[in-house]
């Protein structure tokens, strides 16, 4: 199989990654209340469970199957030292699971984020939150679904009428956190509420099903916003970098 667009199969890709994603899932919600085996990658803060690898794994095993030629980028297998550059061919871009210290702590903010990139487009993304059974899912073109909803944005246009959701970010320099501190003290004075849910596929899921208005962060990787990319515009919001790019 090449690289080409038209050689994806979008609804076959939907349909496989559905069922490796519930089959993830499953996992997942049966470890969320027992002891976890940690180890910290970048920080104190930026940490992996041995449910990060196994979920990764089984996902990138599951598509490898049915698609071999397809690349992957992975967070997991990127903090072990796989660093794929994006190139034009298929490529999944994976999140085992989204809210690590989540997870580790049993709060229930927990997803899987898969998006499928094909000619450096995001062409399809899931998010699944198997705690809370919620499944997003999005194609170009066909519009945006929570457990087989069609969900739209909010359409807020104020500030002091935003529910805006924020994260501190695993960042530990002092630099960063002043910029950081910063914007949300602005937000928390200025918008209707904040929240911080310590996922950013979670918070995406939420624009995108208009239940969170704005959601700020920086320093996202390519894993975490890959299939809430897809599914926020599908649902008719808006994505852009901190420069309004």
């Amino acid at each position: 199989m090449s690289g080409s667009n038209e050689e994806v199969n979008l609804h076959e890709c939907l349909e496989l990654i559905t069922r490796l994603a519930r089959h993830a899932g499953k996992i997942i919600k049966s470890r969320i209340n027992q002891k976890k085996t940690i180890e910290t990658k970048a920080n104190s803060i930026d940490f992996v469970t041995e449910t990060d690898q196994e979920v990764e794994k089984l996902l990138i095993e599951g598509i490898k199957q049915k698609y071999p030629h397809h690349k992957f980028i992975g967070e997991e297998s990127f903090a072990a030292g796989i660093k794929e550059k994006l190139t034009c061919a298929p490529t999944w871009v994976i999140d085992p699971v989204d809210g690590t210290t989540n997870f580790v702590h049993s709060y229930p903010n927990v997803c899987i984020s898969i998006g499928l990139v094909v000619g450096c487009d995001v062409k399809l993304g899931v998010i699944f939150n198997p705690i809370l059974d919620m499944f997003f899912r999005a194609i170009k073109g066909e519009g945006a679904f929570l457990n087989d909803e069609p969900i739209k944005v909010s359409g807020v246009k104020k500030l002091s009428d935003a529910l805006v959701a924020v994260e501190f970010g695993s960042v530990r320099t002092e630099e960063f956190r002043s910029i950081v501190n910063h914007n949300i003290n602005y937000l928390a004075t200025n918008a209707h509420g904040v929240r911080s849910a310590g996922s950013a596929a979670w918070n995406l899921a939420q624009v995108a099903r208009g239940a969170i208005d704005i959601y700020v962060e920086m320093g996202l990787h390519a894993w975490d916003m890959a299939a809430g990319d897809i599914i926020v515009r599908e649902a008719g919001g808006t994505v852009m970098d901190p420069a309004g790019n």
